[in-house]
């Protein structure tokens, strides 16, 4: 099969289509002809072997497959002797490392795909939609009524996170810049900040939780606005130096919050079927919608890939997969 490959860690020129082997799905697994496939920031790390504080998890010296991606939407080729609830031939999507290639083997990570949605837009959820769903039902904790500021509400995950919260009844703050203020609204967000125009760490306002896509905000700033049995949900940060990168906003903040009864929380989501049905319902509901931004040519993957390197994405970038 043909598959994006890469020797070691480097820059979107260092990515070839080669010919490699085919995978064999063991007895608990799929293989999926792949029809799209998304870009999230973990595959720009991925990329890059930054920030080297995680290279014990890409690799050391260097990546531990020369394969690259992860979200992924396309139809059952083959079923192992163990799966149940699906069958070749069913349209699927799901999040595997190794998902820019032509087949991709997956386990957990994969349920039958919103029937509403084209294979580009199924391929822009997994990751993005599974972060915001646990961080919003599981670390957050929403109830019907509670009022969740989103800070960072325009990338993949700040777009399904507004969406998600209104889904679960919250009253939904979005905080974006000018530009992204219209697409916020037509989200659902009930209030929408203009960061460029306001400071919302300054609004005098309380919310039970914070979701905080951007990054952007120190614990001293966030708690002011916090209530006071709130939480933040750190769920990205800037992109940092090449040691620590956003890791160091994340463990500054939940070191911050130790003392005291609000509380910081840090995840990473874990991909499972049960989570992607849940958010298959709400897509083919109408409540939850993906929010593209590009769509790549395969032959187009550096310029994708250096799109999502420099951040302030509107959505997710898709790429075709002939």
């Amino acid at each position: 099969m043909k598959a994006i490959t890469r020797d070691g860690f480097g820059p979107p020129e260092a990515l070839e289509l080669r010919e490699v082997d085919r995978p064999e799905p063991e007895d608990d697994e799929v293989l999926v002809r792949v029809r799209a496939a998304s870009l999230n920031r973990y595959d720009w790390y991925d990329l890059t072997g930054t920030p080297w504080v995680g290279r014990p998890m890409t690799g050391l010296r260097g990546p531990k497959s020369p394969l690259i991606g992860a979200d992924f939407a396309g139809t059952i080729e083959t079923v192992g002797a163990d799966v149940t609830g699906l069958q070749p031939g069913d349209d699927v999507y799901g999040l595997r490392d190794g998902a820019l290639a032509e087949y991709v083997q997956a386990r957990a990570g994969v349920a039958l795909k919103p029937a509403n949605l084209s294979f580009e837009e199924a391929a822009a959820v997994p990751m993005a939609g599974l972060t915001a769903l646990q961080g919003i039902r599981d670390k957050a904790e929403l109830q019907p009524g509670q009022h969740v500021l989103v800070n960072g509400a325009s990338g993949g995950v700040g777009t399904f996170a507004v969406q998600i919260a209104k889904a679960f009844d919250g009253h939904v703050t979005a905080v974006c810049s000018t530009r992204n203020v219209d697409q916020a609204r037509s989200l659902g967000a009930d209030e929408v900040v203009d960061y460029t125009q306001d400071d919302f760490t300054r609004s005098g306002r309380r919310y039970d939780a914070i979701l905080d896509v951007a990054g952007s905000r120190r614990w001293s700033e966030l708690k002011r606005v916090l209530a006071p049995e709130g939480r933040v949900i750190i769920l990205g940060g800037q992109k940092g130096n090449r040691l620590i990168g956003p890791l160091g906003h994340m463990g500054r903040t939940k070191l911050a919050a130790v003392r005291g009864s609000q509380e910081a929380r840090f995840f990473m989501a874990k991909p499972n079927r049960a989570d992607l049905d849940e958010l298959r319902e709400l897509i083919e509901a109408g409540k939850v919608k993906p929010v593209v931004e590009r769509r790549f040519d395969l032959d187009e993957l550096s310029e994708a890939f250096r799109v999502i390197g420099e951040g302030h994405t509107r959505g997710k970038l898709v790429i075709a997969i002939p």
